[in-house]
């Protein structure tokens, strides 16, 4: 069986897939000097071209936690949307993307202070927490056509800790 190992989400590593969302860089202070906004920390793309009915939606995930070793053979990607993973508790999780299904997977861990957002057509693993409670909010498309395509490895894969 194929292992991968978990790297530390980063920007830069997480680029051709999308967002990291964290509370890093540049703020501006609003609430009187009490709360600092990182501002416009995500490209959300929701394909109106497509069908001038998608719009955003804010949708709560409860995933069952998983625990490393994870073995996973079922990737999806969303042609239509992209999808933003914000955890409701400080919590690592972990992310696993592919350029393409015939591509080597790549599994990131959050810091517990992270959030993503895969861009349009990325894909991805399932939501996966690793320990409880797994609540996000999740900011996805919604709209009336089918956004969801998947893809099962032939053999799975699995990701051992680093």
């Amino acid at each position: 069986m194929p292992e991968i190992h978990p790297e530390p989400l980063t920007a830069t590593a997480f680029a051709p897939f999308g967002d990291v969302l964290d509370a890093t860089g540049d703020f501006r202070l609003i609430n009187e000097g009490m709360c600092q906004r990182h501002h416009d920390r995500a490209r959300l793309d929701f394909a109106p071209e497509v069908s001038p009915d998608n719009r955003a939606g804010l949708s709560i995930f409860n995933a069952i936690p998983r625990a490393l070793p994870y073995t996973f053979d079922l990737i999806e990607r969303h042609p239509e949307g992209s999808q933003a993973f914000i955890p409701m508790s400080q919590h690592p999780f972990l992310v696993i993307v592919a350029r393409g299904p015939q591509d080597t997977p790549r599994a990131f861990l959050t810091n517990g202070a992270q959030a993503i957002n895969l861009h349009r057509g990325i894909w991805h693993g399932v939501l996966t927490p690793l320990q409880a409670p797994g609540l996000f909010a999740v900011v996805d498309r919604i709209g009336p056509s089918a956004n969801l395509e998947e893809h099962r490895y032939l053999q799975p894969w699995t990701v051992t800790p680093a």
